[in-house]
Parts: C-alpha cells; structure tokens; sequence
C-alpha cells in the first residue's frame, strides 16, 4: 500500500496516496485548477504556466528537525515567495495549497493574455468551438479586453496537412506540446515535433507519409484548441449540435469503449448521421484512447452499397422481394434439409450467435465459425481471471507476446503492453519475423516458421536446462513472475498451428501456476471483434471447411463471406446445385451473389447487442437509428426459426441476453444491466472540463462484465501435449506463402472507408533476393498461382526471411487464410 499524505487545498482537507501531483489531488475535492499543457495521462511538463496556484508547507526547526507550532498547535505554515505549477508540484504532508487568491487568479488572466496575443479570432467558425479548453478558459479566468493591436498579432498556416488524416492550423496552436509528448511518450511513434523556436515555434511531422501512425487522431482529442483537426470531421459539424451514443468498436478483439456523434440532417432524409467517433473512457479496456481504423472506419454503416431489401434468386437471378416472401422461401428451402450447416463470423453479437444456434441445435446442425485461428475453448479456461487490468502490470509481472505484431492486430493492447513495460514488466516476444513489439522487450526469440509452439514448450520447467542461454532467461523470468499473462496470434499459422499453439500456451500457463487469478491467463488475438464470443456461444472452426460444406444440403452464412476467403474449392461447394444457402449479410458479398436467399441486416450502429472481448469481457452496445425496413441478426434467424416452427426470441436484444445469462456456462446472470454498470474511474475525465483530460466522453452507460474463467471453478481438464503441425514442403519453382495480418487490410468493413485509402494494404509478397532470383521473380509486379487462380502481387525483398518462404497479408485481394504453396504463373 502507498503511504498516505495528508494536505489542505482551498481549506478543504484530504488524505492522498503520496506521489499524487497537486493538480489531481484537487480534483478529489471538487477542486479543478486549470491546465493547458498537462494532462493525467502524461509526465508533467509544466509549459503553459496556467496552474500556477499558491502552495505553503510546514516550517521546520532545522536544528531539531521537529515541526514548528502555532500557539494552537496546529504547523505554522510558510509559503514561497513565488507560485508554483501544480501538475509538476508532489504532495508533501500538511501542504496547504490556495487557487483562488488574488496572486493567482491574476496570474492566470496574465497567462491567458499572453497565449491570446496572437490567437486568432476564429471560434464562430472553429471546429473546437463549444468544446475548446481555451475558450472555456480564457470565459472563465480571462480579460473581456485584449490590450494587445490587432494588426501586430502574427498570423501563420492555417490549413497544413500534417498527413492525409490530420490537419493542422499553426495559428490556433498554442505550444502546449501535448500532441507531440503522446505521440512519443504513449504511441511510441514520435513522428511530430517542434521546430523553430520563441513565437515562431511550430509543429512538423518528421515521417514519409506525413504523420505516419496509427494512433493520430488522438491527438486532435486532447488539443486544447482548434489547432489539430482530422480530415473525416474537419468542418463537419458543431459540437452542441450532436448527440451521443455509447458503443464498441467491432475492428478488433480489444473491445475500445467508444462515443458515436450524430446528427440529424436533412441530406439522410431527417436520419441521424454518424459525424464522428470518439473514445469513451474504461480504464480497464482502452483507457481513453482508440487507433485510428476504429475512428474512421465507420462509413460501411451509410454505404450506399448497403442492402436494403430481401433478395430471392428467381430464374438463375437474384431479385428484390418481400420479407415474407423471402421468409416463405427460406421455409420451404431449410424444411428440406437432412443435413443443415451454419457458418457465422465474428462481427455477429452474442445475441445473434446464441439464437443460431438454437435454431442449429434444433435442427441438428453443423455449427461453424469462419475463424482461422483456434484456442477458443481454452481462453475459456485459462484466459484472464476476474479483475484483471493491463493497466496494473508492472514490475513483477511478465507478459509473452507469440505468432502476433499487436500495432496490427489489437493496437490498443500494443499501446499498453508497451506501458506495462514502462512501468516494469518484462516482455518476451516469440516469432518468426520482426514486429513492431520487439524494440520494447527484454527478451527477443526469433524461431523458425513453424516452430512457435515447441518454443513455448520449450519454456516449461521440464525443458530446464537444456536451452539456449538467450532462451532459458526468458523462460525463467516467465516461469518466475508474480503475474504472467500470454498473448497468442496466428501470424503465419493456419487454423490447426494455431490449436497446437494455443494448447502450448495454455499448458504453460498451468505449469507454472499462472490461472485462476487477476492478471494471469491467456488472451487470443482474434482477426474479428466477437470471435471468442462466438467459441463462447458453441461455434467452431472446420479444419476442412470444404468437406463440411459438402456434406451439408442448406446452409445459413451469416456475417461471414467464405466466398471471397476461400477460395475455388469453397466457390465449387457453394455452387453446388443441392445446396440451399441462405445469407444474412450488410453487403452484396461474393457469398450472397451465389445465394438463394439474402436476408439484409442492421449494422452494429442501428441496432443493439453485446461483444465478448479477448480479454473475455463481455461490452454492451447502443443503437444510433434503427431503419424500420431492416432487423438484427438476431431477429432475422428468429424469424426463419419461426418457419421451421420454433420460437425464438426475437423483439429485444436484452431478451436474448436473459436467455444467454440462463443458459450459457461462464455467462451466468448476465443481463444488460449488469452491462450498463458504471463506476468512477481514475483519472477523473468528463466533459466538464475539457482542459484536463481533452474531449473524451465519460462512461456512464457501462464498463462491461469481465467473465469468470473455467480454472475458478474447479472445471479445468488436464491438457495433453498436441504434436506439431508441419509445414507444406515447397517443390522446385514452389514458394511457400505464410499468412501476416494488417491493420488496414482490404476486408469488408474497411473498404467503405475512402479516408484510408493511402494505408490500405495491397496485395503484396514480402521474399528474399534469392527466392525470388530463383523463382525469376524481380522486384515491383509479379503474377503468382495459388489453388489453380493467378493473382498479381506487389514484390517486397527482405533478405531476413528464409530462403522458400513469402509472407502475403490475409484479407487482401487473394483467398489464404492459411500457409500455402504457390508457383509463378507460366509465361505463355
């Protein structure tokens, strides 16, 4: 336990943990002194002058060491001579601290004079405006007269793009430097910075593309003016113009808390329209911040390439028609079936997923999950325990990261495993390839592809001994930690390496006795927001998809597209004449091009539901509108189960999430108010005072329920070691193509988004000079064969990869999913 101080701020006394700087020990009281520089995220810097405030300490006798009295016997206090910043100032015992004397009121009203000298006079037309620190500020504690001339002020740029994203206005800048101490202290990508210096000091990115990360948009958050704008909002809207909706981002398996801006617009025929996204604070999921596919990868929900009506294929055509018409259809289709499949995905809700799967259990049903990675059921038993926060790792505790590059697969966990290391953890990283965690970890394993899971194994005490040096202290500072916590992935793994991978990880977790308590378990890096859900929810993936599909005469695809994933084996067996598919999708997707029946849903942002995160934290969302002509997923197979004569619920989300909370093991009594459950949470951010923690939304609509783990109740079954799973062996004139994840890949949801465009991942193979030499590749275009179709790629050498082997990002343009053999395409 920290050591306790006691203080007095305006006369109001407080007990604090020692280390509290005054600025927030203030807070506690209901006592906010204004800042521009500081903010609670961030080392204190003392900048902008703004809280200054009047601090006094007990007198000390220097001979004796003893705390001089007053005839009350209460310290007699000395105060300095000069004020004192109190974002950089520490609690000391018995301080009295004064922010509202006339010495300090005054200083603020000089230090805003100064920052105003030459500010422009653009708040009827500023994108802050309505929720600008300064001018909250400058209403608050400044002058109602400028003694400065106007024709002196000096005027700078005021539209300069810093990147394609984010626009700077160097006239409203203020100097506070907190854009650039974020983007060096907690995005670790310090790709702006000063330049120049006195009233000429200005922000510049140093980075080709122009501010190049992935985490830019925060920092138009916590501006505390109009200077940092981002393209998507630029212009867009007035702040008190908007409502609010509280959400979850469906990107990745973090789960980011998050805020829908909206407004209702004539231009949508009187609909709210999404104007903006922004972070809602969880200290426990993504604290207050979000990566920048979550924030502007949102245009998919008002594409106009949404579907709006049922589609029936009629004559070889697919046409519009009714609901009932296309519900009649379905009915006649799935009565048929002998032998039913349903394959789902993991942008589905729990809700969605749990109602397919009555409706599969019902009819005796293969459940799929169109996942290709496994481990599902094991973070079940061995994920995180209850209470567990990555904001509480520090020294003592261990993190492993294997077969992952978090910055592209789950950029919020990057971002904060990088600050747990900060703080002390240690951090071991196992691949076969760089990532971007490796400059922030103690220990550095680079094993062959392939052989990510024998290195786990080769971690577990019986190993001891027996390894390289390198990899013994890596092993022993795991097996040592007071908390350990393994990230797993699938990078370069196909769906049964990622299952030996897994049962590894698990098994080292229970060796070394690191299950069943906060901050210890397993965390699967899923490629979709709701995958552990759907594991959770009795779905799982095909080792052979094709052959399934084959055995099955109906199938239900829903919020999945295997179609453009797969391949032409997967497009043969969805072309099967037999086959009776029906498709709930948002989109026209070349799965529902081959369908008999396309039922179109809501998106996330119209409808409400529920996400379980790798963390295994299950999050309630929000609708913004909900169109009358469109259901739920959920509903959606209601109403087909309604066919076949079941009943299943289909009016409320919440209806649903009773029956899971009843039915569902791990998901016991959950219900949405249960989810809708808030507490305080530090550091104190609220849009009351903007100046302090930025614009970020509280959360008052829910923080989430973090699940129970399996190894708490006794139900963990003894794990056998898996073997390996071998990779292809790659002929003459074959490469070997391993599958990588990106960020901005080219699935469904982001291509909807042209504001990316720049950083979409294309097509490419990243293989060595001498692979390529051999196969007569050359560098720039080149036409590879992989299951019987050309594909063209973009040609990257890198000379660290082994000689055979390419690696292709997943989800962009060709269908591989998992580690393949490919051939240059014959010259004719």
């Amino acid at each position: 336990m920290a050591k306790m101080v006691n203080l007095t701020i305006d006369g109001k006394k407080l007990t604090v943990p020692e280390g509290t700087i005054v600025v927030d020990a203030a807070k506690e009281v209901g006592v906010n002194i204004p800042v521009f520089c500081y903010h609670p995220k961030m080392e204190p810097v003392g900048m902008c002058r703004m809280c200054l405030v009047e601090i006094g300490r007990p007198m000390v006798d220097r001979a004796t060491g003893e705390v001089i009295k007053e005839a009350d016997g209460s310290p007699k206090i000395s105060f300095g001579p000069k004020m004192e910043t109190s974002c950089t100032t520490p609690v000391s015992e018995g301080m009295v601290v004064v922010t509202t004397s006339e010495k300090v009121t005054s200083a603020r009203k000089e230090m805003l004079e100064f920052i105003l000298t030459s500010h422009p006079l653009d708040c009827p037309i500023c994108d802050k405006g309505g929720e600008c620190p300064l001018q909250n500020l400058t209403m608050s504690f400044g002058s109602s007269e400028s003694r400065y001339i106007f024709n002196e002020k000096k005027h700078a740029k005021k539209h300069v793009p810093l990147g394609e994203l984010i626009f700077l206005d160097r006239e409203r800048c203020i100097q506070c430097g907190r854009c650039v101490r974020f983007q060096s202290e907690i995005a670790g990508e310090p790709v702006i910075g000063f330049s120049q210096r006195g009233r000429s000091l200005e922000i510049v990115t140093h980075s080709d593309p122009g501010f190049d990360s992935i985490f830019s948009g925060n920092t138009t958050d916590i501006c505390p003016v109009g200077a940092l704008t981002t393209a998507d909002f630029r212009f867009g809207a007035r702040p008190w113009e908007m409502k609010y909706t509280a959400s979850i981002c469906n990107h990745c398996p973090v789960g980011c808390n998050i805020v829908y801006n909206v407004r209702r617009e004539a231009a949508s025929g009187g609909n709210m329209v999404i104007k903006r996204v922004m972070p809602r604070q969880n200290e426990w999921v993504n604290e207050i911040w979000m990566c920048d596919k979550g924030r502007l990868g949102y245009h998919y929900a008002e594409s106009e390439q949404r579907l709006r009506k049922p589609l029936v294929r009629k004559e070889g055509q697919l046409v519009e028609t009714s609901w009932d018409e296309a519900f009649e259809a379905v009915g006649r289709g799935l009565s048929l079936s002998r032998k039913m499949a349903i394959l789902a995905g993991g942008r589905l809700s729990n809700e969605d997923l749990f109602n397919l799967n009555r409706l599969g259990t019902d009819r005796k049903a293969d459940l799929l999950l169109h996942s290709y990675m496994a481990g599902g059921d094991l973070t079940a038993q061995v994920g995180l325990g209850k209470g567990s926060n990555l904001g509480d790792l520090g020294k003592g505790s261990c993190i492993l990261v294997v077969a992952s590059d978090l910055h592209e697969e789950a950029p919020i966990w990057w971002l904060r495993v990088k600050q747990a290391v900060k703080r002390g953890a240690q951090l071991i990283v196992i691949s076969p390839v760089k990532t971007a965690m490796d400059r922030f970890a103690q220990f550095v394993v680079h094993c062959e592809f392939g052989q990510e899971a024998e290195t786990v194994k080769s971690f577990l005490p019986v190993n001891a001994n027996n390894l390289p040096e390198k990899v013994q202290a890596a092993a022993d500072a795991f097996g040592k930690a007071e908390n350990a916590i393994i990230f797993y992935g699938s990078q370069t793994l196909g769906l049964d390496a990622s299952a030996v991978l897994a049962n590894a990880c698990a098994r080292l977790l229970i060796t070394t006795d690191h299950v069943g308590r906060a901050n210890n378990g397993l965390v699967g890096v899923w490629h979709a927001a709701n995958l552990q859900g759907a594991w959770d929810m009795g779905f799982r993936p095909a080792n052979n998809l094709v052959s399934r599909l084959n055995q099955a005469d109906a199938l239900i695809v829903a919020g999945a597209d295997p179609a453009s994933d797969g391949g032409p084996e997967i497009i043969d067996a969805l072309k099967r004449p037999e086959l009776f598919v029906v498709v709930q999708e948002l989109f026209l997707s070349e799965t529902a091009r081959l369908a008999d029946v396309v039922l179109p849903v809501l998106a996330p942002t119209e409808r409400e539901g529920s996400f379980t995160s790798g963390e295994r934290r299950v999050q309630r969302y929000y609708p913004v509108n909900t169109p009358v002509d469109l259901l739920a997923d959920f509903a959606v197979t209601a109403r087909m189960a309604r066919s076949l004569g079941l009943v299943l619920e289909d009016r409320s989300a919440a209806l649903v999430m009773q029956q899971i909370g009843t039915q569902v093991e791990g998901y016991d009594k959950l219900s949405y108010t249960r989810l809708s459950e808030f507490v305080k949470q530090t550091p104190d951010v609220n849009r009351h005072d903007l100046y302090y923690g930025g614009t970020t939304y509280e959360n008052r609509q829910g923080v989430g329920v973090q699940l129970d783990i399996d190894a708490v109740h006794g139900r963990l079954m003894k794990l056998e070691d898996i073997p390996a799973v071998g990779l292809p062996t790659a002929e003459k004139e074959q490469i070997l193509l391993l599958p990588v994840n990106k960020l901005y890949d080219q699935g469904a949801l982001l291509t909807k988004t042209n504001l990316l465009d720049q950083r979409k991942t294309a097509l490419f193979v990243r293989l060595n000079s001498a692979t390529a030499a051999t196969l007569g590749i050359q560098q720039g275009k080149t036409c590879l064969v992989l299951d019987g179709q050309a594909y063209s790629f973009d040609v990257a050498i890198d000379d660290t990869l082994p000689a055979g082997v390419g690696l292709v990002p997943r989800s962009a343009g060709a269908p591989l999913t998992n580690p393949v053999l490919a051939a240059p395409e014959p010259v004719r």
